[in-house]
C-alpha cells in the first residue's frame, strides 16, 4: 500500500534538464572567474542564479513523490533562475559591444550539435566554454541555458498534465482508503455469508 501513495521519486540525475543544470553551473563560475573582475557583484547574483537552477531540479524530484503541487513549483524557480542567469549572460554581451548568435551563425548551429550529443558532460563543452573568445564563451553558456529552459517547459507541462490526471498525495490516500474500505466490506460479508451457510448444515 505504501508503495501506491507514494510513487517512486528522486531519480534526478536521469533527467536531463538536470544533467544540462549541472554543466551550466560549472560553466558558469568558470566564466565569472575569467571574465569578471573580482569582487564584482555580479558573480555571485550569476553563480547563486546557476545554482538555484540545479538545486530546484533535484528538490523537485526529491518532492514529486508526496507532492505534486511542489513539484511543479520548484520546477518552475529552476526555470525562472535559469531566465534570470540567461539575461546576465545576454548583459555581457551587450555591454562589451558583442552579439548573441544568430540563428543561421554557423557558431550556433555547432552549438545545437553539441547540444544534441547523448551522455554531454562539461567536457563535451570545456573548448568552448574556456575559450579565450568571451563572445563564443557566452553564447555557448546562452544556448546551454535555451535548452535546458527548453526541457524544464516540458517537464512543467509534463507534471501538470500528471497532477491534474491522478492528483497528489492527498487524493492517492484517499483512493486507498476508499479500496481498503471496500475490501473490508467485502471480507466481512464473505464472512457472514460463510456463517449463514455453516448455521444452514447444522
Amino acid at each position: 500500500m505504501p508503495n501506491e501513495i507514494i510513487p517512486p521519486h528522486g531519480g534526478y540525475r536521469k533527467l536531463l534538464s538536470y544533467q544540462k543544470s549541472e554543466i551550466i553551473f560549472d560553466g558558469t563560475r568558470y566564466f565569472t572567474s575569467r571574465f569578471y573582475r573580482k569582487f564584482d557583484r555580479t558573480i555571485d547574483q550569476m553563480i547563486q542564479a546557476a545554482r538555484s537552477g540545479k538545486q530546484n531540479i533535484v528538490e523537485a524530484s526529491l518532492a514529486s513523490g508526496t507532492s505534486k503541487e511542489t513539484e511543479i513549483k520548484l520546477t518552475q524557480v529552476a526555470r525562472a533562475s535559469l531566465e534570470e542567469l540567461l539575461v546576465d549572460y545576454q548583459d555581457f554581451l551587450r555591454l562589451h559591444g558583442l552579439k548573441e548568435w544568430a540563428d543561421n551563425d554557423s557558431y550556433r548551429k555547432r552549438s545545437a550539435e553539441l547540444n544534441r550529443e547523448p551522455n554531454a558532460t562539461y567536457d563535451t563543452f570545456r573548448t568552448a566554454i574556456e575559450h579565450k573568445d568571451p563572445a563564443i564563451s557566452a553564447n555557448i553558456m546562452i544556448g546551454l541555458i535555451r535548452v535546458t529552459t527548453y526541457l524544464l517547459d516540458q517537464q512543467i507541462k509534463s507534471q501538470t498534465q500528471n497532477f491534474l490526471a491522478h492528483g497528489g498525495i492527498r487524493e492517492r490516500m484517499f483512493e486507498a482508503r476508499k479500496q481498503s474500505r471496500e475490501q473490508g466490506k467485502q471480507s466481512q460479508q464473505s464472512k457472514s455469508e460463510k456463517d449463514q451457510k455453516d448455521q444452514k448444515f447444522f
